[in-house]
């Protein structure tokens, strides 16, 4: 008999200050960030497995959540350790910590994310606090299907991992990751492979990125899925025979956007983003993504209690207003190519 199941999944969770000065408790040194989530929470709690990109370290308390490198002028970014519950609560399972802000606050933040990662009992991947974990691929066995989940990072803001750390971090090494794909194939049923890639504010993937998840695809991967640029870029399948001799269809997003964040470079589609449901089925045979689907979502400004707050709101079908219909159809013309349908 045939095991199904529903995995969700999500871009870019950023926190700039706005945001959690929004999320702060009025009176009292502690913030609550669940209600940006409330919305869509139910859709996540449907799921069997929720997954997204945690685009900030959690460092502890600071005067100033938001930096800015003054050799680079990049952001730098911490956030109340609270996101985690908040994360949690809303129905994550699962966040991917490869990226090029995890080592904002250095090696000390990224231990200390972890930390607060796992007393939340938040799964994670992508950053690690000692080698022994770096050489643990993360596996969720979700109702019998053993779900397999590798991330990758192209750097870090040229901020340097430690030489006595180099296992910290998992960067995008093609030969590596080619090696990690294929030691982790006879373990699971399923391989999906979050990639910190592309360039920013870009909607269309670059042939690098195109060309890696091929790759991916070749050495056993289902599923890549895509973050950094910031904007939503297309879905694509592709039927592919990998090195392991199985013919199935794989899925990529080359970036699922931003999930929750303020708008950046005054550009509204850094507002835009899509819950990708991802449908898998287990037999005695084999195990394979059958279905996927995109809901889209967008980060809503509410004024409440004398001050802005941000919430992540679901666009389903039943929408009634006219402007949200028509950002619904913008962002599905966007993504949804190749016969990959609406939730």
């Amino acid at each position: 008999m045939a095991t199904k199941i529903e995995i969700a999944a999500v871009g870019d969770i950023l926190m700039w200050q706005d945001q959690i000065q929004s999320a702060k408790v009025i009176g009292e040194m502690r913030y609550d960030f669940t209600s940006m989530f409330e919305q869509v929470s139910p859709y996540f709690h449907h799921a069997d497995l929720v997954i997204g990109n945690l685009e900030t370290t959690l460092s502890g308390r600071e005067k100033h959540y938001q930096q800015r490198n003054k050799r680079t002028g990049y952001p730098m970014f911490n956030c109340p350790d609270e996101l985690a519950h908040g994360l949690h609560k809303a129905g994550f399972d699962v966040v991917t910590t490869a990226n090029n802000h995890c080592m904002d606050r250095g090696i000390a933040g990224l231990k200390h994310t972890i930390t607060i990662l796992n007393q939340e009992g938040l799964s994670h991947t992508g950053t690690f606090a000692t080698k022994n974990d770096a050489w643990q691929p993360l596996i969720r066995n979700v109702k019998g299907v053993r779900v397999g989940i590798l991330a990758y990072t192209y750097g870090t803001n040229f901020l340097p991992i430690p030489q006595d750390h180099d296992y910290a971090v998992s960067l995008i090494r093609e030969a590596v990751m080619v090696r990690d794909v294929k030691r982790l194939k006879p373990l699971v049923d399923i391989i999906l492979i979050a990639m910190h890639f592309g360039y920013e504010f870009h909607r269309k993937p670059s042939k690098r990125q195109e060309r890696l998840a091929r790759m991916l695809f070749q050495a056993g991967a289902d599923v890549v899925l895509g973050a950094h640029p910031h904007v939503l870029q297309p879905l694509e399948k592709m039927l592919i025979k990998d090195d392991f001799g199985e013919k199935k269809m794989r899925y990529v997003i080359y970036s699922l956007g931003n999930f929750i964040s303020t708008r950046m470079m005054n550009n509204p589609l850094t507002e835009q983003s899509i819950i990708l449901r991802i449908y898998a089925t287990k037999n005695e045979k084999s195990a394979y993504v059958y279905h996927v689907s995109a809901l889209p979502t967008f980060v809503k400004r509410v004024s409440q209690d004398s001050r802005i707050r941000f919430l992540v709101q679901p666009l389903p079908r039943s929408t009634q207003d006219i402007h949200l219909l028509g950002m619904r159809k913008q962002i599905l013309q966007h993504v949804l190519q190749h016969g990959i349908q609406a939730s």
